[in-house]
């Protein structure tokens, strides 16, 4: 009984909060500089056919992608450089070259197999509800 109080004294979650708040303090300075990081955004192109495809660029490295008609994927990105973004998609490494980058508009150029495909997003509108979905 002893070592159970002694180990139920222990703070995991402080201890887990003290080591990760530079970190998460650090993210939000890096957020705040680049307007790609940390946001959602929604595919803008007209001619896309699925509404609601999302982008979220992670400070730490994850790319959450989500869509009204799929499930979300979770994926590690990377700038490689100020006008190149790459992540691995299902094993394939996919590159794009950031043709523009305002906090209104995310314009990307995807270096695909078929060829280059240009995409654009805005940053989602709060709230956002997907349309229904014809069976």
């Amino acid at each position: 009984m002893a070592a159970w109080g002694v180990g139920a004294c222990t703070a995991l979650p402080a201890m887990a909060q003290d080591s990760e708040a530079p970190a998460a303090e650090e993210a939000g300075e890096a957020g705040s500089d680049n307007p790609l990081l940390n946001r959602v955004w929604v595919r803008s192109d007209a001619d896309s056919g699925l509404p609601g495809s999302m982008q979220i660029f992670l400070a730490d490295g994850t790319l959450v992608s989500d869509s009204c008609w799929e499930t979300y994927r979770l994926s590690n990105w990377q700038q490689v450089s100020d006008t190149e973004i790459s992540w691995d998609e299902d094993g394939m490494t996919i590159s794009a070259d950031i043709t523009s980058l305002t906090p209104d508009e995310l314009v990307l150029t995807m270096k695909l197999v078929g060829g280059d495909e240009e995409v654009r997003f805005a940053p989602a509108s709060v709230p956002y509800l997907c349309p229904d979905m014809p069976r």
